[in-house]
């Protein structure tokens, strides 16, 4: 288990934690939806450096054998548990007072669920919960839900527990595939998915003059689109697709494969066939016409279509990039079985469904499962594979790999170097 050793972020990470900030998924949408603030994932840049802050605060280390502590738990006298989450990331009434999945859950098993949306982006999350981490604490919380990047790096430094598996049948059973074997948390030893987010290629058919965009290629390459390409700010996003593009795994990948993707879209920018680097700013951008493609995220697609027939969606031959927000138990939390029961309660098909009715990303429920329930609530909804992937999308999907912290430093500043971050 990796030790904890707080260190000041480098440059470049500091210039991707602007980038995420003011441009990527931890920026506020201007898109009206259902929920309006997007995911931040602008990767290792934010962790090193809100842990890097806690040098300055006299937090001591975590040693190795501090990892996966629990505390008494507290479950079966204490009927409750307490939930953080993102903002606007749930089932919501129609008087908009209360969440009918967790309403039914309390009336089923007499546990009440404290629910509170105070995730507004990772690194701002972290920085309320890195002191008592640190320090072996109960940070007052049973289950949060944090980005993959950010969940590996809390499993890697011991400061999450090891899940039940007896506790957590449904889950184990109805994960989907392509969810189920993260390098950062093998057989989701310490995480389930809350979510999945898939990055895809989106495009206006008026402004393409209706041209199909199926292909990275084609929005590096195709002179019609020369202008009109956004590309997005996030470096796992854009790189993870060029590397499909170019016939590398970015789950298996080296520096040289990351380099010559970083020149290929040099290439690009210099040609001015790309006319920015964008976070979910390019909603507005797609929507009106101005941007005729670019690379762009499923939730926002979804939303997008619902109100704009001219908004199409591709995902590549080569394949797309998916991440995921992740369910942990922290250490210390006191009522963990109760949290491993209501995480569990949400891959029961129906409620699933529910879920995926309400907030239109990416189920991590298998297709065969929830894909029925889904369409008593919205035949349409379970017909669309930004929803719920079907088997050929889902085999198209394809992680970014782990970095090391001296990777993370060097891809970042190259990246930055790139977007003129």
């Amino acid at each position: 288990m990796e030790q904890y050793e707080p260190d000041r972020p480098s440059p470049a990470q500091l210039a991707a934690m602007r980038r995420s900030f003011h441009h990527g998924r931890a920026a506020a949408s201007a898109w009206t939806s259902r929920r309006s603030l997007l995911r931040a994932s602008a990767g290792g840049a934010f962790a090193v450096a809100g842990l890097g802050a806690l040098s300055a605060c006299g937090i001591p280390a975590a040693s190795k054998s501090s990892g996966g502590v629990s505390s008494e738990d507290h479950s079966a006298k204490e009927k409750t548990v307490n939930f953080s989450n993102w903002t606007e990331y749930i089932d919501l009434s129609k008087d908009k007072k209360h969440h009918p999945s967790l309403d039914a859950f309390a009336r089923r098993t007499g546990i009440k669920v404290k629910y509170t949306e105070d995730i507004n982006d990772n690194v701002e999350f972290f920085g309320k919960i890195k002191p008592q981490l640190a320090a072996g604490q109960d940070t007052g919380r049973d289950i949060i839900v944090l980005t993959d990047w950010l969940a590996a790096r809390l499993i890697r430094y011991g400061w999450v527990q090891k899940l039940d598996a007896a506790n957590l049948p449904h889950a184990f059973t109805n994960l989907a595939t392509q969810f189920r074997d993260p390098d950062w948390d093998p057989g989701r030893a310490y995480s389930y998915p809350w979510q999945g987010i898939a990055t895809v290629i989106a495009y206006n058919v008026k402004a393409t003059g209706g041209k199909e965009i199926t292909s990275v290629s084609q929005l590096l390459d195709d002179p019609k689109l020369k202008g009109k390409v956004g590309l997005l700010s996030e470096m796992r996003d854009t790189i993870g697709m060029t590397l499909l593009d170019m016939g590398k795994d970015p789950r298996d990948f080296r520096t040289d494969d990351f380099d010559a993707a970083v020149a290929r879209i040099q290439k690009a920018v210099d040609n001015k066939q790309v006319r920015r680097f964008t976070g979910n700013d390019y909603i507005a951008d797609l929507n009106q016409g101005d941007l005729a493609a670019c690379l762009a995220w499923a939730g926002d697609v979804v939303q997008l279509q619902a109100d704009n027939p001219d908004v199409r969606f591709a995902i590549p031959d080569a394949g797309y990039i998916t991440s995921t927000d992740n369910m942990l138990i922290p250490n210390k939390a006191r009522h963990k079985t109760n949290a491993e029961k209501l995480m569990d309660y949400f891959y029961e098909p129906a409620v699933g469904a529910e879920l995926a009715d309400a907030i239109n990303y990416v189920t991590p429920l298998e297709s065969t499962v929830v894909k029925a329930e889904l369409a008593k609530l919205d035949k349409d909804a379970a017909a669309d594979p930004l929803i719920v992937p079907d088997k050929a999308m889902s085999a198209k999907a394809h992680g970014f790999r782990s970095l090391s912290a001296k990777e993370e430093t060097s891809y970042e500043q190259k990246f930055a170097q790139l977007t003129g971050g």
